[in-house]
C-alpha cells in the first residue's frame, strides 16, 4: 500500500506486507481508515489459517461504492518504508532514486 499527498508524482510512505497469508479488498481503493482487528476477525482467521497470524491489518476504504468496504490483511510480517518514490520517468533524477514499478524509461533511453 502507497500513500502520499499527491500520488500523481510520487508516494513517500508504503506498507508493504511480507509474505501475506490472506487478504481481503477491492484491488483498487481510496483513503484507508484503519481500525482495531475485531475479536470475531481474529478468530475466524487463526481457524483458517491454523494459528494467529504474525500481522493483522483491518481497514475501510472507498472502493468507489455508495459505503466503504471492510479490508482485512494477515502477513508474516510488515514493513513501513519511508522513502521518495517517483510514479513518472524523471531524467535528471538522482543515482538510486526508486521509481514505482510500472515506471520505465522512455523508449530509446
Amino acid at each position: 500500500m502507497a500513500a502520499g499527498y499527491d500520488l500523481t508524482y510520487h508516494h513517500g510512505l508504503e506498507l508493504v506486507f511480507g509474505e501475506p497469508l490472506y487478504v481481503s479488498c477491492p484491488f483498487a481503493f481510496l483513503d484507508p481508515v484503519f481500525r482495531a482487528v475485531s475479536p470475531e476477525q481474529a478468530a475466524t482467521m487463526a481457524r483458517q489459517l491454523g494459528a494467529e497470524p504474525p500481522v493483522l491489518v483491518a481497514f475501510e476504504a472507498d472502493a468507489g461504492g455508495t459505503e466503504p468496504v471492510s479490508c482485512l490483511v494477515a502477513a508474516e510480517r510488515l514493513d513501513v518504508v519511508h522513502e521518495p518514490v517517483l510514479r513518472y520517468w524523471r531524467e535528471d533524477a538522482p543515482p538510486g532514486q526508486r521509481y514505482a514499478p510500472w515506471v520505465r524509461p522512455p523508449e530509446g533511453r
